[in-house]
């Protein structure tokens, strides 16, 4: 018979596991990786142009096929309810990060949370991607010593994201505690070229 403690368990076992995982594939598997495997050469991509994504088609299919693997093994090892919830879980919070980690690339900031978390991300891409390499949460760089608290970011001019700044390439108010735009990393601060709008299909 299931209890609502052991399934508690599964559903938060397969979160944290997640967590772990979230940490190990971008530090060990992503940047330890330099370039060798498809996650690495993937991920490093996505440092050299931080608008760039995996395609959805290769990311669906490659969590089918990780989740079908861990639930034969969740099953064998706890059953089938509790492996099952946990497997379940373990997908639920993949699908969280890879939401989240979207929207720290193309959506302010709403609230503490979310303003500590696109800081910590941005301290990984614009001043030490030796450092902070979970999304979600802190937690694994803390135990792993790889945790850097994150100041005022230096955002790399062509690089910088499209809700930080106003049409002038100026940094919004509400945001420039956090943030300043640099000509490069490490360099000095500078405004970026005004954006010039993208032409639409069709148009004269």
């Amino acid at each position: 018979m299931t209890t609502i403690p052991l399934l508690s368990c599964a559903l938060i076992g397969g979160a944290v596991s997640w967590s772990f995982a979230e940490y190990a594939l971008h530090n060990w598997l992503g940047h330890l990786g330099r370039g060798r495997n498809d996650f690495s050469r993937e991920h490093l991509a996505h440092h050299s142009q931080p608008t760039y994504f995996t395609s959805l088609t290769k990311k669906v299919t490659t969590g089918a096929m990780v989740l079908s693997i861990l639930a034969v093994g969740a099953v064998a090892l706890f059953g089938p309810i509790y492996g099952l919830v946990a497997v379940a879980s373990f997908g639920a919070s993949y699908t969280m990060y890879e939401v989240l980690h979207r929207r720290i690339h193309t959506h302010p900031p709403t609230g503490p949370y979310s303003r500590f978390v696109r800081k910590h991300h941005y301290a990984h891409h614009f001043c030490d991607p030796s450092q902070n390499h979970g999304v979600t949460s802190p937690m694994w760089d803390i135990v792993f010593g790889t945790y850097t608290p994150a100041g005022r970011i230096p955002v790399v001019a062509r690089h910088a994201m499209d809700w930080l700044c106003d049409e002038a390439g100026v940094v919004h108010p509400e945001l420039a505690a956090d943030y300043e735009i640099v000509r490069r990393a490490g360099g000095r601060p500078s405004r970026p070229a005004p954006r010039t709008p993208e032409p639409v299909a069709g148009a004269a």
